[in-house]
């Protein structure tokens, strides 16, 4: 019987969708309200090294009732960061500084992934922040040169160097040993970030991706990178612990990455030991995106379905009625929220009371109990 995290009471039966547990494996998520990995861009010393920011920023959210803490992309290597603010998991000084953030989540009551990732031509870039530049960092103000499938730039972005076939395995060594490092720091979950226009997904895209070695051409060989990964980390990474992929499920261009290949590609995932693909869309190339109140549920649908795997679903979910509904028609698992979290914490709190829950069966800290949402509604 599910019981409430806090108080120890068993939880009503009749709980809605989005407060139900969810097991993956060996791990039991206790419910379906996910943060979506976020970059914070707030590693200030550039070393990598998460800091009290980190700690606080995914602390919160834990109190705050989230189920399931997924971290900011966390570079396996150096030259891997999106900024030079990014956080790391390719040292041992990082996985102990990450230490102390998982043993604060799993205090209250939540489970915690880390998004182990690579941005390939996307790194080295301005954190763009208001009022700060865009585009790539020189190597005079602590930049370096990016790598890709190719020669190939993003448009506005300093040209990447090629990727040799050492080089990649390089990369897979690194993903590896950063999800080791990651079962040494107590994470739960590693996800491995194919989505965005990171190096993974620069590799699937026919649009980034245009090598004539076995890296390249073919399904088969656009996919082989991200798959070797897969298999690396899958086999590191401890088999009671989950495993998830991020995707961009559609390029949203004709001639790229569709939502057909991602059902072809969530079915492999399945069959190398992924345990949930976290759906999203876009970033590899400049496109015109449809975005709207949950515009990428039909990807994370489609893949549930015919891939026969759990998907999480982001994008524009920001209601609880709404994520309720994604859960309650089969769209997806779980549901991963971005910016609703960073403008409401405790965004799950607030949920539970719209979706009918006592305080008794909510995801309380018991010193926040205080401010239950029962007490607003019945003022």
């Amino acid at each position: 019987m599910a019981r409430n995290r806090f108080s120890g009471r068993p939880v009503a039966l009749d709980m809605p969708e989005l407060f139900t547990p969810l097991t993956l494996r060996a791990l039991t998520i206790p419910n379906r309200a996910w943060l979506a990995p976020m970059c914070q861009y707030s590693v200030l010393a550039e070393d990598g090294v998460p800091t009290e920011w980190h700690l606080v920023h995914l602390g919160s959210r834990a109190q705050g009732g989230f189920g399931l803490i997924l971290t900011e992309a966390t570079a396996v290597v150096p030259e891997g960061r999106i900024s030079p603010q990014d956080t790391g998991l390719w040292n041992d000084e990082q996985r102990d500084a990450w230490t102390p953030v998982v043993d604060f989540v799993h205090a209250q009551g939540s489970t915690i992934g880390v998004q182990l990732a690579h941005a390939g031509r996307k790194a080295s870039t301005y954190r763009g922040f208001p009022g700060e530049p865009t585009g790539s960092v020189p190597e005079d103000e602590g930049g370096w040169t990016s790598v890709g499938p190719t020669t190939d730039a993003f448009p506005g972005y300093t040209a990447p160097q090629a990727l040799s076939a050492a080089d990649l395995a390089a990369v897979v060594d690194a993903f590896t040993a950063a999800a080791r490092r990651a079962d040494q720091a107590g994470f739960d979950v590693v996800e491995v970030h194919a989505a965005h226009g990171y190096l993974l997904h620069q590799f699937l895209s026919p649009l980034s991706n245009t090598r004539t070695d076995g890296y390249g051409g073919s399904f088969a060989g656009r996919t082989r990178l991200l798959l070797e990964t897969v298999d690396a980390v899958r086999a590191a990474w401890p088999a009671g612990k989950p495993l998830f992929v991020r995707i961009s499920a559609t390029d949203w261009v004709e001639g790229g990455w569709t939502g057909d290949d991602s059902v072809r590609l969530s079915a492999v995932l399945k069959d190398r030991g992924v345990d949930l693909v976290d759906v999203s869309t876009g970033g590899n190339v400049l496109a015109d995106i449809p975005v709207g109140p949950g515009y990428q549920l039909p990807f994370s649908a489609a893949i549930r379905a015919q891939a026969d795997i759990p998907t999480g679903a982001v994008g524009l979910i920001t209601s609880p009625q709404q994520a309720e509904e994604v859960l309650a028609s089969g769209q997806a698992d779980s549901v991963l929220l971005a910016r609703a979290a960073l403008r409401e914490p405790s965004w799950p709190l607030r949920a539970a009371a719209e979706l009918g829950l006592t305080w008794h069966d909510a995801p309380y800290p018991a010193a926040y109990t205080r401010g239950k949402w029962d007490d607003v509604q019945a003022a």
